[in-house]
């Protein structure tokens, strides 16, 4: 299977797709940033279900109802600790850990957020590269996804995914 990457300018709680990620922390509480979009969107529900799950390892993801969104779940990757910042391994980690519960929930589609791009405080240029090539890496174990959305906030984020992407399409033929 080939999965279909896409970049788009916008709010992550507008997605097309069959679920969205929220950049989470291992204990799941939901502040600022995408988590806290995600939760002011769709309800405090999806934190109070995120939290039941406890203390995880960063990089390793959990799914939640999505509340009031219209979502089938909303994708929690522990992309940071309690000390809020994320490192290279956590970034990947986290990514191949939602896109495996993706493929366990037989989701077609799923949109990320660029992970630890903002209170993780890491820099967007290596997190397009890292997140993008983690993808790229992914598509031949996908049964199930078909569509990668990657969803940006700003122009600059944009700029860099969409670069990354052509890199990524590039190394590959």
């Amino acid at each position: 299977m080939s999965l279909n990457i896409e970049v788009v300018l916008g709010d992550i709680t507008k997605a097309d797709t069959d679920a969205i990620v929220n950049a989470a922390n291992n204990k799941f509480w939901m502040g600022s940033g995408v988590a806290g979009a995600i939760k002011e969107a769709g309800g405090a529900i999806i934190e109070d279900e995120a939290m039941k799950n406890g203390i995880v390892m960063p990089g390793e993801a959990i799914a939640t109802t999505a509340g009031k969104l219209p979502y089938h779940y909303v994708i929690h990757a522990a992309v940071m600790g309690q000390d809020l910042r994320t490192t290279d391994k956590y970034i990947r980690q986290a990514t191949v850990s939602s896109l495996n519960l993706a493929e366990k929930l037989k989701l077609t589609s799923l949109a990320f957020p660029a992970f630890g791009t903002g209170v993780g405080g890491f820099p967007m240029p290596a997190c397009a590269r890292l997140m993008m090539n983690t993808v790229f890496g992914y598509n031949e174990m996908a049964n199930n996804l078909q569509r990668i959305q990657f969803r940006v906030f700003d122009r600059m984020g944009e700029v860099l995914f969409n670069e990354a992407l052509q890199r990524a399409l590039t190394k590959r033929f």
